[in-house]
């Protein structure tokens, strides 16, 4: 039986806890724009918002209106069909199997989650030990198809509370939680190089880091000291100029791979056009937004990797309000570029921004 007979409760996005209140405003600034009323349930430091759509609406609809890929706050998004709150302890399976064949449909994939908080991180012990005899009991079911377009998330407040939903291979995280997991390189000299690599492997796509990434490419590197991002490009083959005036990391040095130079960064030009430029400095989010477009309109670079930094209030503004900059600028200059904008699971308070120019 199709799945678009399903009416989700709402839509659960999971984020960084701190950030729901960003979360929430972009899901209804993309709910406006799709045309769909609703409200959004937040709460500080709980890692995830709910949107409830009013009047309800079939999955199918809320899945082609809101876009995972545009987001930029959330982990991941799925629609939750129940929330179970009192399960019981000595036979939880029962209930929940209930539930989960409610959905006429079945799954490629079983994900048992929690929110990305200290609570939650407790709770992952449970879910791992839960896990095996569910998965078996929803088996048994029949319920698992590996061509199925759809997951099933059974998000867990604690051991007796919990969101049943789903979500669509093409608008979701492919990972457990959103978060995709790295493993820290020997050889890098910074954990940020764990910024670079998640931006790289998640904000493009494999096409395109083939195409974009490529071995004799050439970059600037502003802010780079220690040279965990310089890290990055050179571990691609990519000849790297690591503009700071501290000390960089001297294993990466000896590669031959790497300039040194002392210098500003918001001063720096380099002597012709190179293909990439990554900026990780500490500065107000405007201050990069101009620095940047200044690289792009002035043809010193012809990509861009940055992160913006964010204030304590009025984030998500301030967000929209560097990228319509940078893109107004794009657009005095004529020039087309794809621009995408993630917090991912190794920023902290800031968010990654890739811009490709066509």
């Amino acid at each position: 039986m199709p799945v678009d007979i399903m009416t989700p409760l709402c839509c659960l996005a999971y984020c960084r806890p701190g950030f729901e209140k960003e979360t929430a405003a972009e899901l209804m600034h993309l709910s406006q724009v799709a045309g769909i009323q609703g409200y959004v349930k937040a709460s500080q430091d709980t890692g995830y918002v709910c949107f409830y759509p009013a009047p309800q609406l079939a999955i199918e609809q809320l899945n082609t209106a809101l876009s995972f890929d545009r987001m930029i706050f959330a982990r991941q998004l799925i629609f939750v069909s129940e929330i179970t709150q009192q399960l019981p302890a000595d036979d939880r399976i029962t209930p929940l199997l209930g539930s989960i064949q409610a959905l006429q449909t079945r799954f490629s994939q079983v994900l048992l989650e929690t929110p990305d908080t200290n609570d939650g991180k407790q709770l992952s012990g449970f879910c791992k030990k839960f896990s095996t005899p569910l998965i078996k009991a929803i088996e048994k079911q029949q319920l698992i198809d590996s061509s199925s377009p759809w997951r099933l998330h059974l998000f867990f407040l604690s051991s007796s509370e919990v969101f049943i939903g789903l979500s669509h291979l093409k608008n979701s995280s492919p990972h457990a939680m959103g978060i995709m997991r790295l493993r820290m390189p020997k050889a890098a000299p910074s954990r940020s190089t764990l910024k670079l690599e998640e931006a790289f492997k998640t904000m493009l796509s494999e096409r395109e880091q083939q195409t974009y990434l490529c071995n004799g490419m050439t970059a600037v590197d502003l802010g780079a000291c220690p040279g965990g991002w310089t890290w990055q490009l050179v571990n691609r083959g990519i000849r790297v100029i690591a503009i700071d005036n501290g000390p960089m990391d001297q294993a990466l040095m000896d590669g031959g791979l790497v300039t040194h130079v002392r210098a500003d960064g918001f001063t720096y030009t380099p002597q012709k056009t190179v293909d990439w430029l990554v900026c990780d400095m500490v500065e107000r989010p405007m201050h990069i937004a101009r620095l940047i477009s200044r690289w792009l309109t002035e043809g010193h670079c012809r990509h861009a990797v940055f992160n913006l930094k964010l204030p304590m209030k009025k984030r998500y503004d301030m967000v929209m309000e560097c990228r319509e900059f940078i893109m107004d600028e794009l657009q005095q200059v004529n020039a087309r570029a794809i621009f995408r904008i993630r917090q991912l699971y190794h920023d902290r308070e800031e968010v990654t921004c890739v811009i490709i120019r066509l």
